[in-house]
């Protein structure tokens, strides 16, 4: 992870599984990529997933966009950085890039909004928990 804690690195090892028959990373496979990236940077600032959850919060995607530049195969060796851009009342943002780290070239770029909102998707404010974490140490 980088020093930034609103900005988070992890690496990735593409798996068998998430290549398709030309063996290439099939592109459903980069959305769960992004969100383990959001849910290190959670964890980042001292807060995991899981307490958003028990504050009676739940952070839904609500927009998301890729760009795909060069394609992942398996068993490259990937470091997704995972940045938040914006803190909003009810709003995440974050902007992404993933590339491949033997030559550095990039792979994706993506931005996604999150959406603050309780089980019956009403929307609600950031738990005070999470936007505490954030204000403090970001």
């Amino acid at each position: 992870m980088t020093d930034n804690t609103s900005t988070c690195d992890i690496e990735i090892r593409v798996r068998y599984a998430e290549v398709d028959q030309m063996g290439v990373v099939h592109h459903s496979r980069y959305w769960e990529y992004l969100e383990m990236g959001r849910t290190e940077l959670l964890r980042r600032v001292g807060v995991a997933y899981r307490d958003v959850e028990q504050a009676g919060v739940l952070l839904v995607l609500a927009k998301c966009s890729a760009k795909f530049h060069a394609p992942a195969r398996y068993d490259d060796l990937l470091t997704l950085t995972t940045m938040l851009t914006k803190l909003g009342t009810a709003r995440i943002d974050h902007s992404y890039q993933l590339k491949r780290t033997s030559d550095g070239a990039i792979l994706v770029t993506a931005e996604t909004t999150l959406a603050s909102v309780d089980a019956s998707g009403s929307i609600q404010p950031i738990p005070d928990l999470l936007r505490q974490a954030i204000e403090q140490r970001g």
